[in-house]
């Protein structure tokens, strides 16, 4: 397998916030004392290897499953997503509205699906998810006008698809080839065994391109239990990749734009409401000591 020897050097999201700039804006400093780097990215190469194998044993027994496959191929493979290590990435959702933007500097485990995030506008704002507790640090009640704990992994499932339906519990299905944007698509549609994440009745449907296997686009909803508790969900969406780029063998989107779903409409779209842009994007093997638990002081959100 190709070795980490691609990463970047020693990173810190908090010393890297210190410190580097975003291609068009400048980042945010905050306190050096958190230089300091104690926590690695060491799973096992035969860990990966064993994990990629499984998923490519599940997804190869369908016909859908060949499909994501390819697509995770055609974006850098399954293995080298893992191999990476950390996963960086500025990621700033703007609704034309001028409501509920949400903008923020985060890092993923990939491996295990903790996130913490940075606010772009206060840095010692933030907030995460460790794996089993969500929890955030704020100075007042303004700080995050939106549901941190919904949001802590959400981007990814942005940003990482296809990468993110290689776990247990997806289940995927073929739908009929449909044309999109002037290329024809091959579709799947994911959905999730339940008490799988915090809203199992989610679905994507992924439009990956016949030619490339690239991800063009994608559908989805929100049935998160606390917008919704009463059961439902919000209407479908359907999210528009606006450029790529590769970052140490990733084929990764720069961006986004989100429509309502209307199935009447040209390939689907209704009205534009979101405009998403990725940027300062990387991929590393280190992260300060504890760096998803929740810090002193945090707040618990889901006690």
């Amino acid at each position: 397998m190709k070795t980490t020897s691609t990463l970047l050097g020693l990173f810190l999201v908090l010393s890297f916030v210190a410190c580097k700039e975003a291609p068009k804006k400048e980042i945010p400093s905050v306190n050096a004392e958190t230089e300091t780097v104690a926590s690695e990215y060491n799973i096992p190469d035969s860990w990966i290897e064993k994990r990629v194998e499984k998923a490519h044993i599940k997804l190869d027994s369908t016909e859908a499953g060949k499909v994501l496959w390819s697509a995770m191929e055609a974006h850098g493979g399954l293995e080298q997503w893992f191999a990476n290590g950390y996963f960086s990435f500025h990621f700033n959702y703007e609704p034309l509205s001028g409501k509920g933007v949400r903008d923020s500097y985060q890092t993923i485990d990939t491996w295990s699906n903790k996130a913490r995030h940075h606010s772009m506008t206060d840095p010692s704002n933030s907030y995460g998810w460790d794996g089993e507790e969500a929890w955030v640090v704020a100075k007042d009640s303004t700080s995050f006008t939106y549901d941190t704990q919904f949001w802590a992994l959400t981007p990814l499932y942005f940003s990482g698809q296809p990468f993110v339906l290689d776990g247990q519990g997806v289940n995927l299905e073929l739908l009929p080839e449909q044309e999109f944007n002037g290329e024809m698509q091959n579709v799947i549609k994911a959905t999730y065994d339940a008490g799988v994440g915090s809203a199992p009745d989610d679905y994507y449907i992924l439009y990956i391109n016949a030619k490339t296997n690239l991800v063009d686009a994608f559908k989805y909803i929100v049935s998160y239990p606390e917008y919704f508790p009463n059961g439902g969900h919000a209407p479908e969406k359907l999210t528009v990749t606006q450029g790529r780029t590769t970052v140490d063998g990733i084929v990764l989107a720069t961006g986004f734009k989100t429509y309502w779903s209307a199935p009447k409409e040209k390939d689907g779209m209704g009205e534009y409401i979101t405009k998403i842009t990725v940027d300062d994007i990387s991929f590393a093997p280190t992260v300060e000591d504890k760096f998803f638990s929740a810090p002193e002081g945090a707040e618990i959100l889901n006690k």
